[in-house]
């Protein structure tokens, strides 16, 4: 296996190729083209256009047709080349001088360079480049023509918002900085990209604001990611899977999303953003357990509403982690808990199940992951008649067969429907994997099972930790400053620093004493006056001092 020792992300003006060998381009343009030709050998959409540049020199360019936008080449780069100018005099004598002249005078790109290394030209071609050679010159250029087709700007499909933006990253890389880009509109906004996969050369973007981000965290993204020495880079997920604290761990400590202004969120707070060209997630860099129930909805609504819709989206959690656990537990050890009349109702649902209650249930819930699954590959317009069918039909006959009680189908569709109340795709898949083996401990010692499956569980998260922040921070370890945005959100104008865990290097987001001044507008007696505005009841421009 070829080593390829990547120490830190690199920028150079050419790519290097994979054996970082060079080979100086030959004078004869015969052998250059004969060299890309061997390199290539059977691709049909290898354009190779041989013309006399400005009417005095062989010359060639070199492109994949199906990489590159031909109407711009034909008009900004072709064209020009072969024109004869008036004064031939303007033309360069020596010949390598003439890419200078080329690139000032001649061509209207914006990107591009030069090279002397014939074996980088096959990585530059592949990228989308135009490579020009001329006869007699030791040098190529290569202008930026690259046109991929990829989707437009649409709406998210994994993180529904009521009232968020509507718009989601798309497969293109430039698309999805450009998203980024005019939600930060600051000269601190901080883009590192650099070519990831040894056949699949895939652009990897670390973005961050710097001034805010820690120095350190950034270091040791950049650390991990110069590690991964792989074919090819797919998607955003195969870089997660690389960098990642335990990959052994069911929960994620990288947060994915498609939102923009999520990510936007992220940059704000001191976090580090990773993009992959092709993919249309980028990956929010450390992150913790509460974050992934939290949506762009808790803060652009009202505190109070957003406060409330978080703690019954954690309510929901914790009810479909434990509720088919607890169920099982009572039917089978301590039916003594429940009332009377409510334990002979569900003793006469049961009669006639040939099936103990943890087989039951495990039973049920295989059966509802089965059509959550189904329901997802299926397509939009068949699924959602599948899960309908699915629900109401097969459940009512299962009963009706004898082969599930009225109250364990009860039990199942509730816990269902509260996982549908987790944001995150990846967190509500650690969460369904967990129900089972605590179904399990609690078919097999009672509330002690269920017990110690939770103990495991939370010794677990404790131990977890995201590029060296604990899993559950704010909690474990408690940071108070913190909580305010947990298990809560408190108002915008009461958070006035950064997440204290992030180590952030411009820790504040509002004026110091911004707090203060709202809280006085709260709680003043009516007619009192306010010993000082909030800063925009002093702009005249806005309402002035209202």
């Amino acid at each position: 296996m070829k080593e390829r020792n990547r120490k830190s992300l690199s920028f150079g003006d050419t790519p290097a190729n994979d054996d970082n060998k060079q080979k100086r381009l030959n004078i004869t343009l015969d052998e250059n083209l004969q060299a890309i030709r061997q390199v290539f050998k059977k691709d049909s959409d290898l354009v190779i256009r041989s013309f006399r540049l400005y009417g005095l020199y062989e010359a060639a360019i070199i492109f994949f047709s199906s990489m590159t936008n031909q109407d711009q080449i034909h008009e900004h780069v072709l064209k020009p080349l072969m024109l004869v100018p008036s004064d031939s005099a303007e033309i360069p004598d020596i010949l390598n001088d003439l890419p200078d002249y080329i690139w000032n005078m001649t061509v209207h790109i914006a990107r591009g360079g030069k090279t002397v290394d014939i074996n980088s030209l096959p990585a530059l071609i592949i990228q989308g480049n135009v490579i020009l050679l001329v006869n007699g010159m030791e040098q190529a250029l290569y202008i930026d023509m690259r046109k991929i087709e990829h989707r437009s700007v649409e709406q998210p499909q994994t993180e529904q918002t009521i009232r968020g933006s509507r718009e989601g990253f798309s497969e293109n890389l430039q698309a999805n900085l450009s998203l980024l880009r005019y939600r930060l509109q600051t000269p601190d906004f901080r883009v590192m990209t650099s070519p990831f996969g040894v056949r699949t050369r895939s652009e990897v973007a670390i973005c961050y604001i710097e001034g805010i981000a820690n120095p350190a965290l950034i270091e040791e993204v950049t650390r991990r990611l110069s590690l991964i020495d792989i074919d090819g880079i797919i998607d955003s997920g195969y870089i997660e899977q690389f960098i990642e604290d335990q990959p052994l761990s069911p929960f994620p400590q990288i947060q994915p999303t498609e939102r923009p202004d999520k990510s936007t969120v992220a940059l704000l707070e001191g976090r580090v953003v990773i993009l992959v060209d092709g993919s249309p997630f980028s990956l929010i860099i450390p992150a913790l357990f509460d974050q992934f129930f939290q949506t762009i909805d808790d803060y652009t609504e009202r505190f109070i509403v957003g406060s409330l819709i978080r703690f019954i989206r954690l309510i929901a959690l914790i009810f479909s982690l434990f509720f088919p656990s607890l169920y099982v537990s009572i039917i089978s050890f301590n039916p003594e808990l429940l009332p009377t009349e409510f334990a002979v109702a569900i003793s006469g649902g049961r009669a006639g199940v040939p099936f103990p209650a943890v087989l039951e249930v495990l039973i049920m819930e295989v059966f509802m992951e089965v059509l959550r699954e189904a329901t997802i590959r299926l397509p939009k317009m068949i699924g959602g008649a599948l899960s309908i069918v699915g629900v109401l039909v097969i459940g009512q006959a299962a009963v009706s067969a004898g082969l599930s009680s009225p109250t364990t189908v009860v039990v199942v569709a509730l816990t269902t429907i509260g996982s549908f109340a987790t944001p995150a795709y990846n967190a509500a898949i650690a969460l369904r994997m967990l129900r089972f083996p605590l179904v399990i401990l609690a078919g097999l010692f009672g509330l002690y099972g269920v017990m110690i499956g939770t103990l495991v569980i939370v010794n677990h998260l404790l131990f977890l930790e995201s590029f060296g922040v604990p899993y559950m921070t704010p909690f474990v370890p408690t940071k108070w400053r913190d909580l305010r945005d947990s298990l809560i959100r408190a108002p915008l104008w009461w958070m006035r620093r950064r997440p204290s865990f992030l180590n952030t290097v411009d820790s504040s987001r509002l004026p110091r004493d911004l707090p203060k001044v709202y809280s006085d507008m709260i709680f003043k007696e009516k007619g009192e006056p306010y010993e000082q505005q909030p800063p925009h009841n002093d702009d005249p421009s806005r309402g002035g001092n209202r």
